[in-house]
């Protein structure tokens, strides 16, 4: 940990140079027609309640619950220093019970910035390293709801309703930054993170939730030059570590631009292999080609002693663009020695697509089911990091399934949902919002994973354009 004098000083310089930050972010030129603030992207400009929606074909029993997605909705945004990653969160919510829809909502979440804007007092409770933006996952923990960022802020609890908002680090358990992409374990029922401080670039900690939801391990792990960590993968014996050449880079920031984050070619591109109660030094690194992941699909050990990981793979990450992603990802597997320290990069589809998912009973093991969200390779301004198809994965016996939703009409990431505690891999639905641009207007969609290219089993009509987001996850009523 830290000393008070370390502390000190490291709060001194981020003071001056965030005040430089600032200055510099004055002196950027306008920028016309942001892909990450318009089109598809357009931020909302209401919150909104909206109660017994509109519902076509017929809703299964197992979705009692709320659909939650979070995702950035800039309150007041400067297109010249925006971009898509910093992006005040808003989180939509929609509540299906009984074969209905009894509401949707979306809510800010109030943090320092949106409270200002808002007129209205900021969610209560402590802050962390500088930066309260949260937008980028939420989740449930033990019958509670949390939306998530990486790098900075503590979670946010929010309500039922969504109304109600606090800044909690788990109870006081959690000591610094946290994740977007906690992992939770079936068997032990702990979630697993890989979590850095923008602050420390010599620093990352493993972190372990217990069942409960608080947090009982923070191990540090040294690295360098600040690599941007934004999900990990999880085996019966490791967790997974990505560090990887999108690292932190002062003179972005410096420069007035809101994600100080760039490829840097001269960062060794590794795979830590972490014993799941082991020491930081007791990684196991094993060096990759220069590569950059967001999404870890799944991973498991294999009885040789080997990993697999599926991940989406980049060639590069911020290596052009300031606003957003600026490359195309693919489906490939890699499997992690960790005797002979080598990874071998296997494609399994290359074409371009993002936010892979999998049933979550199978996280950690070995599994054969995987679905993702097609991305057009050169999208228009209006639909950047966008398509019209989900894919479904066989990773057993080869190839893919493609459901097309029509010209115009865009969907985000799609959440499986199994159809009761003791359904095969197969049996269950995706769950997810699918934007018309046309129309303006959006739907939440339930496709049968076995019917996967079929119409969709029911669809919620939400009359209004919701802007591409990150992450959603159907949360059930506690029971």
């Amino acid at each position: 940990m830290a000393s008070a004098i370390e502390t000190s000083i490291r709060s001194t310089l981020v003071k001056g140079v965030t005040k430089l930050a600032d200055f510099n972010r004055r002196r950027l030129p306008p920028a016309d027609g942001h892909p990450f603030l318009s089109g598809l992207h357009e931020p909302m400009r209401a919150e909104l309640t909206l109660t017994d929606l509109a519902v076509t074909g017929t809703i299964p029993p197992v979705f009692d619950g709320r659909y939650l997605r979070i995702g950035p909705n800039p309150i007041a945004p400067d297109p010249a220093s925006h971009h898509w990653f910093a992006g005040d969160g808003m989180v939509h919510g929609v509540a299906l019970k009984g074969g209905r829809a009894e509401w949707y909502r979306n809510r800010w979440i109030r943090s320092e910035r949106v409270a200002q804007a808002l007129g209205e007092p900021p969610a209560p409770g402590p802050r962390h390293g500088g930066f309260d933006t949260v937008n980028t996952n939420v989740i449930g923990v033990n019958g509670r709801t949390f939306a998530l960022v990486e790098a900075g802020s503590y979670p946010v609890e929010l309500s039922e309703t969504l109304d109600e908002q606090t800044y909690n680090p788990f109870d006081g358990t959690l000591h610094g930054s946290f994740t977007a992409h906690p992992h939770r374990d079936p068997h032990t029922g702990e979630h697993h993170a890989i979590a850095y401080e923008g602050t420390d670039p010599s620093t990352i900690r493993h972190i372990v939730l217990s069942p409960e939801g608080r947090v009982v391990r923070e191990e540090p792990i040294a690295v360098a030059n600040g690599p941007s960590i934004h999900d990990c993968g999880l085996t019966a014996r490791f967790v997974v570590i990505l560090d990887l050449p999108v690292t932190f880079s002062m003179r972005t920031l410096i420069a007035g631009h809101s994600f100080p984050y760039r490829w840097n070619p001269s960062h060794q591109a590794r795979i830590g292999l972490l014993p799941r109660a082991g020491r930081g030094a007791d990684v196991i690194w094993c060096e990759v080609d220069p590569v950059y992941v967001f999404h870890v699909a799944n991973s498991y050990d294999l009885a040789d002693g080997r990993v697999v990981m599926d991940v989406i793979a980049y060639d590069t990450m911020f290596d052009r663009s300031t606003q957003g992603p600026d490359s195309a990802g693919r489906l490939e597997r890699w499997t992690i020695d960790p005797a002979a320290r080598s990874v071998e990069r296997r494609t399994i589809d290359a074409a371009p697509q993002e936010f892979p998912r999998l049933d979550e009973r199978r996280f950690g093991q070995p599994y054969r089911f995987c679905y993702t969200m097609a991305i057009v390779p050169d999208p228009s301004d209006d639909e950047a990091f966008a398509g019209t198809c989900l894919y479904k994965h066989d990773l057993e016996a080869g190839g893919r399934e493609v459901h097309d939703f029509g010209p115009g009409r865009h969907p985000g990431e799609f959440s499986f949902v199994p159809e009761g505690p003791d359904a095969a891999e197969e049996e269950g639905y995706l769950i997810g919002l699918v934007v018309d641009m046309p129309r303006q207007e959006t739907e939440l969609v339930i496709l049968d994973a076995r019917r996967f290219g079929e119409a969709p089993v029911a669809s919620i009509r939400i009359p209004h354009r919701i802007p591409a987001g990150f992450h959603g996850n159907w949360l059930p009523t506690a029971g």
